[in-house]
C-alpha cells in the first residue's frame, strides 16, 4: 500500500502460494521502489565500483541490493582482496567460498581420535591464532579501520 501497488493480484490464497510466489512478488516492490521518487540515490551508487554480496557463497556483483535504508549509514565499498603467497596451499573453499571436500568426508559421521602428533599441531595452530588475535586488539581504537586491521591480521597470519 506504501507503495501504491494495484491491489489485484496482491492477495495469495496460502501461505505455500505467496512462499512459491515470493520472487515474483519481491521484484513488483524493488521495481516500484526503484521508480519511486527519492530513490535516485541508490541507483548512482552502482556505477561507483562497490560490490556486494547478495546471497552467501555467491560471487560479489556491482548489483545494489535492494535495502529499506534508514537514517546515513551505508555499505562501504568492499576492498580489493590480498593475496595469498604462493608457498601457503589454499583450502577448497578460498576462491569461492563453498566447501567441495568436507562435506561429503567421513569424518562429517565418525569422531575421529586425534594423534598426539595432531594434538600438537592443534596446539601450535591455537597459539598461532591467538596472536593474530591479539595483533588486531592491539589495534583496535577510535578511527582506525576495519582495513587496516584487516592488513595487520593478514599480514600476522602469513608471517606466522
Amino acid at each position: 500500500m506504501e507503495l501504491k501497488l494495484p491491489r489485484e493480484g496482491a492477495a495469495f490464497c496460502t501461505q505455500d502460494c505467496f512462499k512459491a510466489s515470493w520472487t515474483s512478488h519481491k521484484s513488483v516492490h524493488l521495481k516500484a521502489k526503484l521508480s519511486a521518487p527519492g530513490t535516485g540515490e541508490n541507483s548512482s551508487l552502482v556505477s561507483e565500483g562497490w560490490r556486494y554480496c547478495i546471497k552467501k557463497g555467491q560471487a560479489r556483483t556491482p548489483k545494489l541490493p535492494h535495502f529499506d535504508w534508514t537514517g546515513t549509514l551505508r555499505p562501504y565499498p568492499i576492498s580489493s582482496k590480498l593475496t595469498v603467497p604462493a608457498y601457503i596451499e589454499l583450502p577448497d573453499w578460498a576462491l569461492d567460498g563453498t566447501p567441495k571436500v568436507e562435506p561429503n568426508s567421513d569424518l562429517q559421521h565418525v569422531v575421529e581420535i586425534k594423534t598426539p602428533d595432531q594434538i600438537e599441531r592443534m596446539r601450535e595452530t591455537c597459539r598461532i591464532a591467538r596472536e593474530v588475535l591479539d595483533a588486531a586488539a592491539r589495534m583496535i581504537r577510535p578511527g582506525v579501520t576495519t582495513d587496516e586491521i584487516d592488513r595487520v591480521v593478514h599480514e600476522a597470519t602469513i608471517t606466522a
